[in-house]
């Protein structure tokens, strides 16, 4: 195929995607709006004031960034998850396969669906922000970057659990007993340099920890992770995940009857 006709494929598989979330926008957008709303109020207002300052800031600036994180996370996961496993189920996906449409278009796209949806839930969530803080940036590109590979790898982690769950039961597997708990633990709420040396390397172990701290840094200027270091995780983990998706998409693992 020509590059034109793969820009259109990927276009098409995008648009099907980024329609598909908005269509039922009251349940895709709202719901995380309000959740991250009752952390702002709970954790940030009413625990953070008496907490008071973390690295050097209030509470409530010092979580921003890690909630934010947490709503790109995961509505870029579960998009994709949900998306591609109901095109799965209902046998969308074999007629893509045995289309003239490379398995990179296929990937691509329900992968930069996913990341729209994180994106927007993610920019919904700063301006709720706003609401209880005063937003600072440090510096927009790391923001900027951060945001997209971050949303990149869960977009990739859903669609390789998409690929592997035999029922719509398997896709909430891996966000009620992985995702959530690398979450709450990955730095969202604290400091992990308030945590015993041992559990601080434990912690590194975590690749969520990463994608929170050069947010973090992003906004407010710190971080506990040296930032070349938390670019290269996330490069990593996007070359093995899209590696891994494109060897199960080649395959027809768990997508052929």
């Amino acid at each position: 195929m020509s590059s034109s006709t793969n820009f259109i494929a990927l276009k098409s598989i995008m648009h099907k995607e980024v329609h598909r979330f908005m269509r039922i926008w009251v349940q895709t957008l709202v719901p995380p709006a309000i959740t991250i709303s009752l952390y702002f109020v709970i954790f940030g207002s009413l625990i953070g004031s008496r907490i008071g300052e973390m690295g050097g800031f209030d509470y409530m600036s010092f979580i921003v960034p890690g909630l934010i994180m947490m709503s790109v996370i995961t509505n870029s996961y579960s998009n994709v998850a949900s998306s591609f496993f109901s095109a799965k189920w209902q046998r969308n996906v074999e007629e893509m396969l045995v289309a003239p449409v490379p398995n990179w278009v296929i990937v691509a796209g329900y992968v930069g669906g996913g990341m729209t949806r994180g994106i927007l839930v993610g920019a919904i969530v700063t301006c709720i922000a706003m609401f209880f803080t005063n937003i600072q940036i440090h510096n927009f590109a790391v923001i900027i970057i951060t945001v997209a590979l971050t949303s990149a790898v869960f977009a990739l982690g859903g669609l390789i659990n998409a690929v592997f769950a035999s029922s719509f039961d398997d896709i909430s597997i891996i966000p009620t007993f992985v995702l959530t708990p690398l979450t709450y633990l990955g730095g969202v709420f604290y400091s992990i340099s308030l945590l015993p040396e041992f559990w601080q390397g434990v912690s590194q172990l975590n690749p969520i920890v990463y994608m929170v701290n050069a947010f973090r840094y992003g906004f407010l200027g710190i971080s506990d992770i040296d930032l070349t270091v938390a670019f290269a995780v996330l490069g990593v983990f996007i070359v093995g995940l899209w590696s891994t998706a494109m060897y199960l998409i080649r395959k027809g693992i768990g997508l052929r009857s």
